[in-house]
């Protein structure tokens, strides 16, 4: 396919079952929202109960997955064929992977979370306040933002990826599958594969931008004074939609590229403000601390479920929750950087997807994360209960602590909005490709149809029930992607061993391949993202032949 909007989409079973899904949820949640949200609370409580094992199991096995690939002899095997060097430069790919991933809801988390486990430690590992609550705060806060989530993403980016790029398949989830299933990818199995994975990314992108109706309302409301009630949720919602719908008329090189180095410079001055009129002596030694205490905890962070206690609440608010949502963001985010990853090593690719938030991640919650429980145990005036109260607005209950607090407030509201837009933009795009056959630019009014029902859907959760419907509906379609994650990595791994043994046979002169390949003609609409030179533009490799630019 050649670098033309909508070329070679097929709308198909995947976009009709997918859209009439979507349809039925929306029309229910519109006629019915108080039976919506009763419904999703208790599928989100029976999962608590009953698969919260699975996911902290499941959080590990990725993270342990992806480490060994990337240190293997695999590792140096790459997204794309032999020679290519990556499209986008280093800053432009980090940047454009770490919004999609999860720069606005670090924003909104970044403050609340350690504040809310300092008034209340997960599990009474402390008593609420003290300085002790303060390190396990740290540490929580740490273990739910850095290495596993972006271990999830990293699963299926890769596999959408080296499948795509190198073995030429369409730019789909269930190709993926193709060494376990055969050419079954391309029938009922496949399309099934598909149709979840587009109800994953569909509510798990709603759930983000219910996220920017609820902490952009807040912060308007403590930074102008504005009303914060469901009309004004619902009217930032709508605006944010209209913004986000313009980006994603153009295309990914215009759009979500250049809002997302925006956001990444803006977050980059407010960090090294606060780091600078911040306690910084604290913060950089909350975040010696804090990074050691992560790592000094992990295994038990990771697999304490309190098995024994009838009573999961923190858990499933909490650690449950967040493995949830990044599951439900994983196709979303997987296929996104997937398809900005061209060029680049596995074992670069893990370093960049999973280490390199992770760095950022760390260094933000000790600015952050640091500076809001100095605040708390020095300064009193009920910052954590506030906080705790209305995580929403915790960042900007924080920033009114400071000198500047206006002009920060605007900043931050400036990026936040950005983050958001950017982060929807590339939802539709990854909606529109993963619903039609896998083209790299979908169609202009599938991506504007897939961005309405993202913004009905998160509208009716918020009418629903607010912040706890929208952790609720987090799970309906993340718990089926969880299970096709972890086969999705025997795949991966399959794939890799045979092409490793069919390139030994190919320097033997033996020329049985032994790679699973696609036999006939791909199915109709089907593609894989193209190979074609990109044009230049901001942050891009103009010539891919123009000297090395690897890891850069």
């Amino acid at each position: 396919m050649q670098n033309v909007e909508g070329e070679r989409s097929q709308i198909g079973t995947v976009f009709w079952v997918s859209a009439a899904v979507a349809l039925a949820f929306i029309l229910w949640g519109a006629i019915a929202p108080t039976s919506f949200g009763a419904v999703t609370q208790g599928i989100f409580d029976w999962v608590v109960s009953n698969l919260g094992w699975f996911y902290l199991l499941a959080g590990n096995f990725f993270l342990i997955f992806v480490v060994l690939l990337a240190l293997s002899r695999y590792g140096k095997f790459r997204i794309g064929k032999e020679g290519e060097r990556p499209e986008f430069s280093t800053f432009a790919w980090f940047a454009m992977l770490f919004q999609a991933g999860m720069g606005p809801a670090l924003l909104f988390w970044g403050v609340a979370e350690p504040l809310s486990h300092y008034n209340a430690p997960p599990f009474g590992l402390a008593q609420p306040g003290s300085t002790e609550a303060a390190q396990v705060a740290m540490q929580y806060s740490y273990f739910h933002w850095t290495l596993h989530p972006w271990a999830m993403y990293a699963v299926v980016g890769l596999a959408v990826g080296y499948f795509s790029f190198r073995r030429d398949e369409p730019g789909l989830i269930s190709p993926v599958f193709r060494p376990l299933l055969g050419d079954r990818v391309d029938g009922p199995v496949g399309k099934t594969i598909d149709v979840l994975s587009v109800l994953a990314v569909l509510f798990g992108v709603a759930v983000s931008l219910g996220s920017a109706g609820l902490q952009l309302t807040a912060g308007l409301g403590q930074t102008f004074g504005t009303p914060t009630g469901i009309a004004v949720q619902l009217l930032v919602i709508g605006l944010t939609t209209i913004a986000f719908m313009i980006s994603a008329s153009t295309a990914i090189e215009k759009g979500i590229n250049w809002l997302s180095q925006i956001s990444m410079y803006v977050a980059a001055v407010l960090l090294l403000f606060f780091l600078v009129m911040g306690p910084t002596a604290l913060q950089l030694g909350a975040l010696t601390q804090g990074v050691g205490d992560y790592f000094g905890g992990l295994v038990p962070m990771s697999l304490t479920i309190q098995s024994f206690d009838q009573d999961n609440a923190w858990l499933g608010s909490w650690t449950v929750f967040y493995w949830s949502w990044w599951i439900a963001w994983c196709p979303y985010v997987g296929l996104f950087i997937a398809r900005i990853s061209r060029g680049r090593t596995i074992r670069q690719f893990v370093i960049g997807t999973v280490l390199g938030p992770s760095v950022v991640t760390f260094v933000w919650i000790a600015v952050f994360g640091g500076s809001a429980l100095n605040l708390a145990q020095t300064q009193g005036g009920g910052i954590a209960e506030r906080v705790t109260a209305d995580p929403a607005a915790g960042m900007f209950i924080f920033l009114n602590q400071f000198p500047l607090a206006l002009p920060m407030s605007i900043l931050t509201l400036l990026v936040l909005w950005i983050f958001f837009v950017a982060g929807a933009d590339a939802g539709t795009v990854v909606l529109g490709s993963m619903s039609t056959g896998g083209p790299k630019e979908p169609k202009r009014w599938i991506k504007l149809a897939w961005g309405l029902a993202m913004a009905a859907i998160a509208g009716i959760l918020l009418v629903a029930g607010g912040l706890s419907a929208l952790q609720s509906a987090s799970v309906l379609f993340g718990v089926p992607f969880a299970f096709i994650m972890v086969a999705m990595c025997v795949a991966i791994y399959t794939h890799l061993r045979a092409e490793a043994r069919e390139t030994a046979g190919r320097e033997r002169g033996d020329s049985d391949l032994t790679v699973p390949r696609r036999t006939g003609a791909p199915p109709a609409g089907s593609q894989a993202f193209t190979a074609e030179k990109p044009p230049p533009g901001i942050g891009r490799q103009a010539n891919p032949g123009d000297g090395p630019r690897e890891g850069r």
